[in-house]
């Protein structure tokens, strides 16, 4: 999901460089709500790994 996320932040600097602004936004805003996703599943894992053992 980390490389989801950082595709989308790599297609959004490419749009804003170019121009295109709607594109670039948009982009911009799925890898946030991709980041942010990954964030809580790597948290939950740490926290089922440690209590498993």
């Amino acid at each position: 999901m980390l490389r989801w996320t950082i595709t989308f932040i790599i297609l959004a600097l490419i749009a804003g460089v170019l121009g295109f602004g709607g594109i670039a936004a948009g982009a911009a805003s799925i890898a946030k709500i991709l980041f942010f996703i990954f964030i809580v599943l790597f948290i939950l894992s740490l926290i089922r790994g440690r209590g498993g053992k």
